[in-house]
């Protein structure tokens, strides 16, 4: 028979105890695991000293599922142990496993293999980003990375605003922190002075920023963000 994969959440904040955000039921799931497919090993490592699950970390076996993961073969012998009877965890490097995330490959052919696939309860920036918003909460997109490179990344920031505008679907978006100046730049050119964004960083964390404005209220003072995990939302 075979064994489980759950997805198992982690805090998107450095700060403060693991189980001040994670609900105290994932602890007994987490503790009776010893198989571990992660985005980074290190992180993964940390992450679980961290949460005090009284077992070594060196009895643990830990599997790389990243951006540098073949396709395929790899992630079929990532998924083999479970098929023959191992229950393993799927840790991603901050919050949710799954979404804009590679453990969604995994899910997938966890799906194929009739393995049972159980998520467990905890942060999502892209939904936490959302919940403070104050923009539509009832219909909602999450579009990932907008394209590098102009003239796409105009016209993909115009698609969208033009869907938040008619359909009124709040539009989401992530950057890679480096970036994210860069993009906060190209919406304030890009969209219409009274399309809304939302600019959330660091979120849960002490200095967190969370505020909604309209793009004309956005040009008088740009906000820190350089090198801070951030989510973007357009909306009306």
């Amino acid at each position: 028979m075979p064994g489980t994969l759950y997805l198992i959440p982690c805090p998107i904040a450095e700060e403060g105890d693991v189980w001040d955000v994670l609900p105290a039921a994932n602890r007994a799931v987490m503790a009776s695991l010893d198989y571990f497919i992660v985005e980074n090993t290190r992180s993964a490592r940390r992450f679980l000293s961290k949460a005090k699950l009284g077992r070594p970390i060196e009895e643990l076996e830990f599997r790389e599922l990243n951006e540098h993961t073949v396709a395929g073969c790899e992630v079929e012998e990532l998924v083999a142990p479970i098929a023959a009877g191992r229950s393993a965890g799927v840790i991603s490097e901050a919050g949710v496993p799954g979404v804009a995330d590679p453990g969604a490959d995994l899910t997938a052919l966890a799906h194929r293999h009739g393995i049972r696939v159980t998520p467990l309860v905890g942060p999502s920036s892209i939904l936490l980003a959302l919940m403070a918003s104050g923009l539509n909460g009832q219909s909602f997109a999450f579009n990932g990375y907008l394209p590098v490179k102009q003239p796409e990344r105009g016209r993909a920031i115009r698609h969208f605003e033009k869907r938040a505008q008619t359909e009124r679907q709040s539009q989401i978006f992530i950057e890679t922190p480096y970036r994210n100046l860069k993009l906060f730049e190209d919406f304030l050119k890009e969209c219409n002075g009274n399309t809304l964004l939302t600019v959330a960083a660091d979120i849960l964390q002490p200095d967190q920023l969370i505020r909604t404005a309209q793009i004309r209220d956005w040009k008088a003072k740009t906000p820190d963000i350089h090198k801070r995990p951030a989510i973007f939302i357009l909306g009306v």
